[in-house]
């Protein structure tokens, strides 16, 4: 099974992206009393730039800032254990 991979390569890359995302999300309804239903149109840019959900943003923040940091390394006898 194939692992997701929610990080980013930098960590500004991935803030700008949920800046993106959050501001769209937002903004979709925010501007709804101004240029009506139209504003809905920046409900897929913002899913799009959080890759699906803010969850998963969340967690490509997480992944992004401890890349490099946290290894998991296994025994033999299979128990693993983050480095």
């Amino acid at each position: 099974m194939a692992e997701r991979d929610f990080s980013s390569k930098t960590l500004a890359g991935h803030i700008l992206k949920g800046v993106l995302g959050f501001g769209s999300l937002i903004g979709a309804f925010a501007l709804m009393p101004f240029v009506g239903l139209w504003s809905l149109l920046l409900l897929p840019l913002g899913v799009v730039a959080l890759k699906g959900c803010p969850m998963c943003w969340t967690l490509g923040l997480i992944a992004t800032i401890s890349r490099g940091r946290l290894k998991r390394q296994c025994d033999d006898d299979g128990v693993c254990h983050l480095v």
